[in-house]
């Protein structure tokens, strides 16, 4: 090998070497956050407040956290509020991949007056912040006496009001060459045989994606349920989290509630880690164009 090759080759490996330390040195300083959490479960209150290190002090160290975490309220424990909250969770991936799948195909797939002008209010839905919405959701839900009850969480995305996935999908779907429709239709394929068959099992990376961001978002949903659930037996793990606080006339164990969002979390992350390569594709693929 000539002496340019081995400076290239050396200047590359150094050059990877940089980029490589220096997504170590970020990922840490994100991750930490949710380290000292996982550490913080084993404290009591004085070492979660006068220390910042990850673990307890030797010897300090409780596992008395996770009981009382696991047992989050009077009446029901973890388990109860993690049903409740798939309750309203598995319609929604369910609502919100196929409603966003089939606007994101008509806007992309076909020609029809009027088209700019609806991905134009795609684009302008996109901008507008989701709290602008939930008041006047609130009446409607109202009206149709869906208060209280876990469809108000889910019934919007029937309608694919969720604008970002609508973007994504039809980004990915300008990277499908559109001789496999054009195949497809030539063999006797109608519109929803050509979305099914053709353009699902490629649209696969970002399916996954959207139904894997609406579960995370919708576990992380404290808002909705705040706002569109009254009654005791009704309420979500998000909320749940929010009671162990406490009140001012009482001592929060804040080791518990580390506890508790630990455990929380654990099956989110566990869904990402699984799904997290179709995300990756994803998103390499969702900037393409026709």
């Amino acid at each position: 090998m000539s002496e340019v090759n081995l400076r290239t080759v050396r200047k590359a490996k150094i050059n990877a070497g940089i980029r490589y330390f220096i997504l170590i040195v970020v990922g840490l300083f994100m991750a930490y956050p949710l380290i000292w959490m996982f550490g913080s479960a084993f404290k009591n209150n004085f070492d979660i407040f006068n220390s910042v290190a990850i673990f307890p002090p030797a010897g300090r160290g409780t596992m008395d956290n996770y009981p009382e975490a696991w047992n989050i309220s009077r009446n029901h424990n973890m388990l109860f509020y993690y049903m409740n909250t798939l309750r309203f969770l598995i319609p929604r991936v369910i609502f919100q991949v196929i409603s966003c799948t089939l606007t994101a195909y008509a806007i992309a797939r076909f020609q029809f007056p009027g088209k700019k002008i609806v991905f134009g209010l795609v684009m302008l839905t996109l901008l507008m912040p989701d709290v602008a919405f939930r008041i006047p959701v609130f009446f409607i839900f109202r009206d149709m006496n869906l208060l209280d009850t876990f469809a108000s969480l889910y019934v919007q995305e029937m309608l694919a009001v969720n604008s970002f996935f609508v973007f994504m999908i039809i980004q990915f779907m300008r990277t499908i060459p559109r001789d496999l429709d054009e195949a497809a239709a030539i063999d006797g394929c109608g519109p929803l045989r050509i979305l099914t068959y053709i353009l699902v099992p490629v649209l696969r990376p970002i399916v996954i994606t959207t139904a894997l961001l609406t579960f995370m978002w919708g576990s992380n949903d404290f808002l909705g349920p705040l706002i569109y659930l009254n009654s005791p037996n009704n309420q979500v793990l998000a909320q749940a989290l929010r009671g162990l606080m406490g009140d001012v006339d009482t001592l929060t164990n804040y080791g518990a509630i580390f506890a508790a969002a630990t455990i929380a979390i654990v099956p989110v992350l566990a869904v990402f880690f699984t799904c997290s390569r179709y995300f990756v594709q994803s998103v390499t693929a969702s900037g393409g164009k026709e």
